[in-house]
C-alpha cells in the first residue's frame, strides 16, 4: 500500500469505509481512549474537526485498549462516551489494535511511513497522531502531549487548495 487512501477500515457504527471515499482531503489519524489522561484532548479534535473540516480536513479517531486497558467499552459505549462527554461529531472508527501482528494495517503502514523517536515504528501511547496530506502521504507524527491546537499550522500547510 503507497497512500492512506488504499486501506479499508470499519466505522464505530459498524459501516465499512474505504479511505479511497476520502481521497484528496488531509486526514488526521489518531488512536484514541475514553480513560486516559489525554482523553480531554477529544474536545480539541472536535474543534479542529469544527474549524478545518469544511476545509478538507477528516478527523478520524481509531479507539484502542492496548495501553492501560483505557478503552474497555463496546464501539456504542465508546462512541456515546465520546458524544456525551466532548460533543464528538469527527468520524470514531471501531475499536482497533495499533500495535503487534494484529495492528490494523492502516497503523502498520503509518508507523512505517512516520517513525517514532529513535526510528521507532510502534505506537507508545494514546492520543499519538498522524497527518497526512490530500495526496494520502503522511507528512507529521505527533506525541500523544501534542495538543490538537499546537497542529493548526501543519494542518492548515496540507489542507487542500478549494
Amino acid at each position: 500500500m503507497s497512500t492512506a487512501y488504499d486501506f479499508d477500515a470499519v466505522a464505530i457504527d459498524g459501516h465499512p469505509l474505504s479511505l479511497k471515499e476520502l481521497s484528496g482531503k488531509a486526514l488526521l489519524v489518531v488512536n484514541t481512549a475514553s480513560a486516559c489522561g489525554f482523553t480531554p484532548q477529544f474536545a480539541g479534535l472536535e474543534a479542529l474537526h469544527q474549524k478545518f473540516g469544511s476545509r478538507g480536513l477528516v478527523v478520524l479517531g481509531f479507539p484502542c485498549n492496548q495501553f492501560g486497558a483505557q478503552d474497555k467499552g463496546s464501539d456504542g459505549e465508546i462512541a456515546s462516551f465520546c458524544q456525551k462527554n466532548y460533543g464528538v461529531s469527527f468520524t470514531m472508527m471501531s475499536k482497533v489494535n495499533v500495535n503487534g501482528a494484529d495492528a490494523h494495517p492502516l497503523f502498520q503502514w503509518l508507523t512505517r511511513a512516520a517513525p517514532g523517536i529513535l526510528g521507532t515504528q510502534s505506537i507508545k501511547w494514546n492520543f499519538t497522531k498522524f497527518l497526512v496530506g490530500p495526496d494520502g502521504v503522511v507528512r507529521k507524527r505527533y506525541a500523544p502531549t501534542d495538543r490538537p491546537a499546537s497542529l493548526e499550522r501543519d494542518i492548515e500547510a496540507v489542507l487542500p487548495v478549494v
